[in-house]
């Protein structure tokens, strides 16, 4: 079943998304550290009242996350979930 046009389809349709997604989030990430880490007075610089660009940023961190799993359930319903449910059927055949 591995080997089968299906299969390889599923395999290569969650890659499309997984690996630009993954590769966006690290570089969002690694560029979040790195203005931490070295821009501390861009960080610091105050946004409105005592919220400042570190803190939105940071907070951007998790919308982000929250964001990607949002785009993620609705991409594995729409195209993963079928396919995956039509080579499960093909192997064990119909569920009851």
């Amino acid at each position: 079943m591995q080997e089968s046009p299906e299969f390889q389809e599923l395999r290569s349709r969650l890659r499309r998304f997984v690996f630009p997604v993954t590769a966006f989030f690290l570089a969002w990430y690694a560029l979040y550290v790195l203005l931490a880490t070295y821009a501390d007075e861009f960080m610091a610089t105050k946004v409105l009242g005592n919220i400042n660009v570190g803190l939105i940023l940071g907070l951007g961190q998790f919308v982000t996350t929250f964001v990607i799993t949002a785009v993620y359930v609705k991409f594995a319903g729409r195209e993963l979930d079928p396919r995956s449910a039509a080579i499960r059927e093909e192997l064990e055949g119909p569920q009851q």
